[in-house]
């Protein structure tokens, strides 16, 4: 099965493993583009029989992926816009999107490098695995600095990762967590060195993929049946959680346009976001 054709993505494919590396400049935003290859590569891996695992990565070695457009805050029309048809009415477009990918029968491995926050970090969760270069990589949810929480499964994925607690301290903190506690705390599989990361997941995927036909997506069958409720059962009420913060009221909107001309989505403002949030005051507090 042919996997040309994208835009932000670059696919090759060997031994029953793709990789996908994400290329979307400057800072892999998970933006329209990104999102629509997303979900094409999603479409086409869904019906290739002769793919076992998957592998996503980036080609900025700084940015698994910064987080999801921030325009879509500007005009939430335009994230409606990317709706899947085929996907569940209950959910927003990115729930939808992540799903997909949470969906696949292939094994998944997310290999972070960088930074991974909000819409970037809920993509690696959508993975069934995460490995993280050791002291290079950080994951954040800063969406409570931005007036909203994580809306794309952050919220479910994440208090199945590390438990209700760490999940409210991860997204009302908003605070990059580097690898170290990143891997205390379960949000990944492990930390890497770098310069053994790469090695480290090749091989790991090229064992899954050597596994009999069908091994591995029983044994994914499985282990979700082990959780009572089912793998994801709450997205809808992520969904109708977050339609009370999103599409933000204008004073949120004004403050996150402050924070884009002072470098949002740009390298400078993305390596120091946090604090770059932080630093424009809200309107009021109520």
């Amino acid at each position: 099965m042919s996997y040309n054709g994208y835009t932000s993505l670059v696919v090759r494919t060997e031994d029953r493993i793709a990789w996908v590396t994400i290329d979307n400049p400057p800072v892999n935003t998970l933006d329209a583009v990104l999102a629509g290859d997303l979900k094409a590569f999603a479409e086409r891996a869904a019906a290739d029989e002769d793919l076992a695992v998957i592998v996503f990565q980036s080609a900025n070695a700084e940015f698994f992926s910064a987080h999801a457009d921030f325009e879509w805050s500007f005009d939430p029309s335009t994230l409606m816009a990317l709706a899947d048809p085929d996907g569940d009415p209950s959910l927003n477009p990115l729930q939808q999107l992540n799903e997909r990918l949470r969906a696949l029968p292939q094994v998944t491995i997310a290999k972070l490098r960088g930074h991974a926050r909000a819409g970037g970090a809920e993509l690696a969760m959508a993975a069934d695995m995460r490995f993280a270069a050791a002291g290079r990589t950080w994951l954040s949810q800063p969406e409570s600095l931005m007036g909203i929480f994580p809306g794309g499964g952050g919220t479910q994925y994440l208090n199945r990762l590390v438990g209700r607690a760490r999940a409210l301290e991860i997204v009302l903190g908003a605070e990059p967590f580097g690898t170290d506690l990143a891997e205390r705390y379960g949000w990944i599989n492990r930390a890497v060195p770098d310069e053994h990361l790469d090695a480290f997941v090749d091989a790991l995927a090229r064992r899954v993929a050597a596994l009999p036909a069908g091994v591995a997506a029983a044994a994914k069958e499985a282990l979700d049946a082990a959780e009572a409720s089912g793998p994801v059962p709450n997205l809808a009420e992520e969904a109708a959680a977050h339609a009370k913060v999103y599409p933000a009221p204008d004073d949120v909107v004004d403050r996150l346009r402050v924070v884009m001309d002072h470098g949002g989505q740009t390298r400078d403002g993305e390596l120091r976001l946090e604090r770059l949030l932080e630093g424009v005051p809200w309107a009021h507090r109520s």
